[in-house]
């Protein structure tokens, strides 16, 4: 099977970014690191949908969501920020906050909104398969 060069640069892209997130990711996690690696990116993509945000207000929100059983650190989540906004799937903005400090601000683009649905269904069939047999084991 010979895949297109753009199928081939994704694929590299995603061992890159899988790479980071392995080697960055705190030792304290609950959940597999591969896991978590691999759905950095939606994650991020659907906590920006929600508004826009800040690097360390998206590991809160990550945490809170995960019950705490998904740490990043800022290690983690930048390079993934920074592979977002190069495939411009988000934009980043400077803004001063009320304690005067400066934060950079990340919001979602048409492109992120595109490759959020495209996971997010991806993401479905997955839990969905998973659930389905795993009901089957336990019925």
């Amino acid at each position: 099977m010979n895949a297109s060069p753009g199928a081939v640069l994704q694929i590299l892209e995603l061992i890159v970014l899988t790479y980071i997130a392995l080697t960055c990711i705190e030792r304290v996690m609950k959940l597999e690191k591969e896991l978590v690696a691999a759905s950095s990116v939606p994650l991020i993509l659907s906590i920006l949908l929600e508004g826009d945000s800040y690097g360390y207000a998206i590991i809160q929100r990550v945490k809170e969501l995960s019950g705490g059983k998904i740490e990043w650190t800022d290690g983690m989540l930048y390079p993934v920020l920074h592979w977002l906004e190069d495939r411009r799937m988000v934009r980043s903005r400077w803004e001063k906050a009320d304690s005067g400090r400066k934060r950079k601000y990340y919001s979602i683009q048409t492109a992120g909104r595109e490759t959020l649905r495209e996971q997010k269904e991806q993401w479905m069939a997955v839990t969905s398969t998973l659930n389905q047999i795993w009901r089957a084991q336990h019925a």
